[in-house]
């Protein structure tokens, strides 16, 4: 009798950059790849060799970040966006940074969550093109009625 796995099933663990589906309704809903939590007092990045978490720096109590911050799978910070801001030789190279708001302390990271997009921060670092997408966690408590406003704002 021969066993078979669910569908999807990953032999290996996909790259969270190009592996994972860039989410179930895009551009509204997302899915966000955590890489960095409010509690961390390190910068870690995904490698984007091998997709797994990297020690980038020690994050400065002036700059720890105030919500959960990660990337859009399947995302690219190029040139064509790079274009769309004033002052930017380039995009970053990048995948999309996003930071999403959630109710309850999230201090897992390498984790997977829908987000509701509700805005973006255009950024510009060291003439790069660096925007921050802002986001609410698909399962906070306060999100339907604070969805309905935005929603209503956004159309």
């Amino acid at each position: 009798m021969k066993k078979s796995f669910p569908k999807p099933f990953y032999r290996w663990r996909p790259h969270p950059w190009h592996g994972l589906e860039l989410g179930p309704e895009p551009p509204r809903v997302v899915h966000a790849f955590i890489e960095i939590c409010p509690f961390d007092l390190v910068k870690y990045e995904v490698d984007k060799t091998t997709g797994y978490l990297r020690v980038d720096r020690p994050q400065r109590y002036s700059s720890q970040h105030p919500t959960l911050y990660g990337f859009i799978p399947k995302t690219y910070c190029g040139d064509r966006v790079g274009a769309l801001m004033e002052d930017a030789r380039r995009g970053d190279g990048d995948p999309l940074d996003i930071c999403v708001l959630s109710e309850r302390p999230i201090s897992k990271t390498e984790i997977l969550l829908n987000a509701h997009v509700v805005g973006g921060l255009p950024m510009l670092d060291g003439g790069e093109a660096d925007d921050k997408i802002i986001a609410v966690c698909r399962m906070t408590l306060f999100g339907p009625p604070w969805m309905t406003l935005t929603t209503s704002l956004l159309h």
